[in-house]
């Protein structure tokens, strides 16, 4: 009988110190102690990933705006065509005006000179200064100066 009254005594005993135990491991306080400890190691390391991420969200913001550009002056290109054509045609114009401004240069050139060419021609020719007026004397040409 002694062994199972020490027994009962025994249990009873490690019940109460359980559950002693039990309640001083999670007293309020202490579970308070415990919660700012876990904060207090795991702050640190939270603030830096919050750091980090702030830095690659920046990072994002600019490649993201610059896309954005990169698309906005895609689509103004692909609206450009009507300008490019309108530059192709003056270019022709240009070119055709040119073309027309040689050949009447060239036919110029195979007729006879210009009078303010012809008097140039006449004053160097005869000695004389620029500033007196032409005579009418034909040249060997038969051109009349």
């Amino acid at each position: 009988m002694e062994d199972q009254e020490m027994h009962l005594k025994v249990k009873k005993v490690t019940e109460k110190f359980t559950e002693s135990m039990y309640f001083l491991a999670n007293e309020p306080s202490l579970a308070l102690y415990r919660l700012q400890e876990h904060v207090r190691r795991s702050l640190p390391e939270l603030v830096q990933h919050k750091t980090d991420m702030q830095g690659v969200e920046e990072q994002c913001q600019g490649a993201i705006y610059t896309v954005e550009y990169a698309c906005s002056a895609v689509k103004s290109m692909s609206n450009s065509g009507a300008y490019f054509k309108n530059i192709e045609g003056l270019l022709r114009r240009a070119i055709s005006i040119k073309d027309q401004m040689s050949s009447l240069q060239s036919r110029r050139a195979k007729r006879a000179p210009l009078p303010f060419q012809c008097w140039m021609v006449y004053s160097v020719n005869n000695g004389r200064n620029a500033r007196s007026g032409p005579r009418e004397e034909k040249g060997s040409d038969g051109i009349r100066f």
